[in-house]
C-alpha cells in the first residue's frame, strides 16, 4: 500500500561527510515527500530523545514513522553491548519495514556511522540495499560511509565543513542544533 502518488522508480541516496546537515537534508526530504502524500519511514540509529525534529514530526505528519534504536551516547571506542543490541534491533525493523513494502521513502538515520564505530557492518548496510523494492527510495545518512555503500549508492551527497562554531565552544541549540 504505497502513498497516494507511489514512486515509479525508487534509488539510493546517501548524505555522509564531517560538515553539518546530512540528516536535516533528509528530513528535508521527509517533509517534501510526505507533502506529496508518500508514506515515509524514519529510523534513527544511535539517537534517543525528544530532539525537536521528533517533537515536530510526531503526531503532526500520519504518513510519516518516526523510531529511534539508539541510547543516546556518542559511540567512543568499544561500543556497549546495550548500543549494539539496539542498533540489531533497529536494522532488523528496518529490514521488516522494506519487506513490507508500505513505505514510499525508508530513512536510515546515522546508519553510517553506526557501521562506522561497530554497531552495524557494512555488509549489513548493503543488505538492506539489496532489501528494498525498485520503487522504494533509500537514503543513509551519517559521517564514514563506508566505501562499498558509497558504490551501490544512486546519489551520494558529502557535507564538508568549512567552518563551524563549536570550535569556539558553542553548545548544541535547541531549534537549530537539536
Amino acid at each position: 500500500m504505497a502513498g497516494a502518488h507511489g514512486l515509479k522508480r525508487g534509488y539510493v541516496q546517501v548524505y555522509t561527510g564531517n560538515g553539518k546537515g546530512k540528516t536535516t537534508a533528509a528530513l528535508g526530504l521527509l517533509l517534501r515527500a510526505s507533502g506529496a502524500g508518500l508514506r515515509v519511514y524514519c529510523g534513527q540509529f544511535i539517537k534517543r530523545g525528544d530532539f525537536s525534529e521528533v517533537r515536530a514530526i510526531r503526531g503532526r505528519f500520519p504518513e510519516v514513522t518516526f523510531e529511534q534504536y539508539g541510547s543516546g551516547c556518542f559511540v567512543r571506542g568499544r561500543p556497549t553491548a546495550k548500543a549494539v543490541r539496539l542498533a540489531r534491533a533497529g536494522l532488523a525493523r528496518l529490514r521488516e519495514v522494506l519487506k513490507r513494502g508500505c513505505h514510499d521513502v525508508v530513512i536510515a538515520d546515522e546508519a553510517n556511522c553506526a557501521a562506522a564505530c561497530g554497531l552495524l557492518t557494512p555488509a549489513d548496510l548493503l543488505g538492506l540495499i539489496d532489501a528494498k523494492s525498485p520503487r522504494v527510495e533509500l537514503v543513509l545518512t551519517g559521517r564514514d560511509a563506508d566505501p562499498a555503500v558509497l558504490a551501490r549508492a544512486d546519489l551520494v551527497t558529502e557535507m564538508r565543513e568549512i567552518r563551524h562554531y563549536h570550535g569556539k565552544r558553542v553548545k548544541a541549540r535547541v531549534g537549530i542544533e537539536m
